[in-house]
């Protein structure tokens, strides 16, 4: 900000923009007929994260979910159980079952396995940056 007797001359612009939000959630549109079940992983608009309430849409009608995106470590049983999800392992997200796969194929690339699965098939994944 400019001032009397300032060494350099400076023009003072005020820009009418704001940071909106750190960036760890985003507000997203649950299509029609759907139901978002909190605390599960989803990919909705683009985005996956984990869904932080409850939303049932019926046919012909649309609502707002905040989905928490931020790059962190989950723990989560929604995955493939068949599958070995060792640590390191780079998971997917496979949209027709809406389970964390190993299987590339036709499935977004959502992290890597942090903590092996588990005799009650948990694992924990780092969740990698939306792109």
């Amino acid at each position: 900000m400019s001032y009397n007797g300032q060494p350099v001359p400076t023009t003072y612009v005020p820009v009418a923009r704001a940071k909106v939000s750190d960036g760890k959630s985003v507000r997203v549109t649950v299509p029609a007929s759907t139901t978002i079940i909190a605390e599960t992983f989803v990919l909705l608009s683009g985005f996956f994260g984990v869904a932080k309430q409850n939303v049932t849409t019926a046919a012909g009608q649309t609502a707002d979910v905040i989905i928490d995106i931020e790059q962190a470590e989950y723990e989560t049983n929604q995955i493939v159980t068949t599958q070995a999800f060792t640590v390191s392992t780079l998971v997917y997200w496979d949209d027709t079952a809406k389970k964390i796969t190993e299987t590339a194929t036709g499935n977004r690339l959502v992290g890597r396995v942090t903590a092996a699965k588990d005799a009650n098939n948990v694992i924990w994944l780092l969740l990698g940056p939306q792109i």
